[in-house]
């Protein structure tokens, strides 16, 4: 590829260290395809209001593909500019279904409003049963009664017995296809979207909005929810610490995040 014409990175696991911050190294590649006119656009599992902070370590203001591709963020604007939701009456459905297959299961929901701290919308239900595969986050908070009163953008779907691999066979075979479904996360977590919802839809948008074909666009990612966002993308890399799956769909595969892989790939063109 010659110089990249947009360049797109997943956050946890590829843009962050295993601290969980962007390394001096790393922001400063960034700012380089900054300085050189490139767009560099945040794709995440991540909803609106967990990327500022990313966002201004990293030195971006721009696009953010969030919530696996179901939501498009303006950073420098605080916007929500589009979402792409599970229906209420879907989501009932869903709930009732996976708990015939998966005993156990526990659900959380997504939603945003207008901009990433729309205090109008309840951003976050969760149940009581449902953990976080992760120290941070919100304790249960509702129940699914307030989780099916309007769309959301993400069904957060845990168990604490099982690998996130063993439940994604089980929900797809299940659901087939009335959802997207995907993991970022080994520990438990299935995380569902409105059907053909992916990193790589929310990235064509982009793409188009700023007039970028595929081909010139370069993606990081080290996870499942990254596959179709690897596989899209006119160069796709993986990092070395990534899922068998996201390596396997990548063109290239770079250095883990403990030794700025992003970086080390950006760091020829920039």
């Amino acid at each position: 590829m010659e110089r990249p014409g947009l360049v797109a990175s997943d956050v946890d696991g590829t843009l962050l260290s295993p601290l969980h911050r962007v390394t001096d190294r790393t922001a400063a590649a960034v700012g380089r395809v900054v300085a050189a006119g490139v767009p560099f656009v945040l794709a995440t599992g991540r909803p609106p209001r967990w990327v500022p902070d990313i966002a201004q370590a990293a030195g971006l203001d721009g696009y953010a593909v969030c919530a696996n591709g179901a939501v498009l963020y303006h950073l420098g604007q605080d916007r929500v500019i589009w979402q792409r939701t599970l229906d209420p009456v879907l989501l009932g459905d869903i709930m009732s279904a996976l708990d015939g297959v998966l005993p156990g299961v526990a659900f959380a929901v997504e939603r945003t409003g207008a901009s990433a701290f729309d205090e109008t919308v309840p951003q976050f239900i969760a149940e009581d049963g449902y953990a976080h595969p992760w120290p941070e986050g919100p304790e249960p908070n509702g129940d699914r009664t307030g989780m099916l009163t309007r769309p959301v953008v993400k069904l957060l779907v845990r168990h604490r017995e099982m690998t996130s691999g063993e439940m994604a066979l089980a929900i797809g075979e299940l659901l087939g296809d009335q959802v997207d479904a995907t993991f970022s996360t080994t520990m438990g977590l299935v995380e569902l979207a409105a059907p053909g919802v992916t990193k790589a839809t929310g990235l064509a948008d982009v793409a188009e909005r700023l007039g970028v074909d595929r081909a010139d666009v370069v993606a990081f990612g080290d996870m499942p929810n990254d596959v179709e966002m690897l596989t899209w993308a006119g160069h796709g890399v993986a990092m070395a610490n990534g899922h068998e799956d996201a390596l396997a769909a990548a063109d290239e595969v770079t250095g883990p995040n403990a030794e700025d892989g992003v970086a080390m790939v950006l760091e020829r063109w920039f």
